[in-house]
């Protein structure tokens, strides 16, 4: 069985945080910075690898171009961006990181229709990268998009917080005359548009101007989680319809506070129950279960205290399928949420 996971920031780990993803995850954590309280605050500890991602084959990964703000309100560390062109030399310098580990043979990058096939044929037997731009200010302008689409990006989202092209989570805003002009751009290329972090008013301007391809890397659903904090971080149930409508894809995240609502910040107070949850809502609310699927966001400033207690590393994952399985799921169902759902969508925008 395929797995797919459709945001993961193994860029941003490897240039911002240090950390060598070429080596195993047990490997990771004996980094002396690992074990301190500290770095254990602000990243957590080690998940994800690319020794990690290979133990299950076949698979596809999505890799983010993530790059940090410099004013951005967030325990994330790192170099961060003050200006256009060094957001523009961050991004490019996390491209360079995944073709460095593509020519290295730990990755097959995906940006065409054969390439997606080899994986889904097994013919290749490292997993796949497909590259998605997270928060769109590593783009100068919105004709940079053409020369990153030439180098492989299929899929952005043009926010995280607040950009110069939208507003985002914790930014209340619509999209600026910046992002309207990348959304013109992204639909005569085929880039696929990420909904995950656009602010309320900011989605639904999006859905209105953008006409391509739609799906939710990594946002789970805010009728689950009233009283939460960020709210806007989280899709209403109108804004997971209307992903549905357009045959997208919500990815679903497993960063234990976008899953429990009154999370007292330990492991073991969410479990794989809560992620089903999660799963079944947006399976009722679509009348199939051809729409969701995993955008783990495994060390996305987050480690393995803050994810669910079954969860110890990314080779986990197919935990989540013994979950469904438990509640009586059939087979082929369970083969959508942890891929397939994923590849139909992947269809149409390589």
């Amino acid at each position: 069985m395929i797995l797919v996971d459709a945001h993961l920031d193994l860029a941003y780990n490897a240039i911002n945080l240090g950390r060598d993803l070429t080596q195993t995850v047990d490997h990771g954590r004996q980094r002396s910075t690992e074990q301190t309280a500290e770095w254990i605050a602000e990243a957590g500890t080690l998940t994800t690898t690319l020794p990690e991602i290979g133990l299950h084959t076949p698979s596809i990964v999505c890799g983010t171009i993530f790059i940090l703000p410099a004013e951005a309100q967030t325990t994330l560390d790192g170099v961060a961006y003050a200006t256009p062109d060094e957001a523009h030399d961050q991004a490019w310098e996390q491209l360079n990181w995944y073709k460095q580990q593509c020519a290295t043979g730990f990755l097959h990058l995906i940006d065409n229709q054969p390439a997606l096939q080899a994986i889904q044929a097994r013919n290749q037997s490292v997993p796949g990268l497909l590259l998605l731009m997270e928060g769109a200010d590593g783009l100068r302008t919105p004709d940079e998009l053409i020369e990153w689409y030439a180098a492989g990006l299929r899929w952005l989202g043009p926010a995280w917080q607040a950009t110069r092209y939208a507003g985002g989570t914790g930014a209340p805003g619509p999209l600026t005359t910046l992002g309207l002009e990348l959304l013109e751009l992204m639909q005569k290329l085929g880039v696929a548009l990420d909904a995950s972090h656009l602010a309320e008013e900011s989605f639904w301007q999006a859905l209105e101007h953008f006409q391509g391809p739609i799906s939710a890397s990594h946002s789970n659903c805010r009728s689950l989680l009233a009283g939460a904090n960020h709210q806007d971080r989280y899709l209403s149930d109108a804004m997971i319809k209307a992903i549905i409508e357009r045959d997208g894809v919500i990815g679903i995240a497993l960063y234990n506070r976008m899953l429990r609502a009154d999370w007292d910040g330990s492991k073991n107070h969410v479990t794989l129950e809560h992620v089903v949850a999660q799963i079944e809502h947006i399976c009722q609310l679509a009348g199939n279960t051809q729409h969701v699927a995993l955008g783990s966001d495994l060390d996305g400033g987050f480690g393995v205290e803050m994810i669910p207690a079954e969860i110890d590393r990314w080779s986990d994952l197919p935990k989540i399928g013994k979950a469904l399985t438990e509640r009586g799921w059939p087979e082929n169902d369970i083969a959508n949420v942890l891929g397939q759902n994923w590849l139909r969508w992947f269809q149409r925008i390589v």
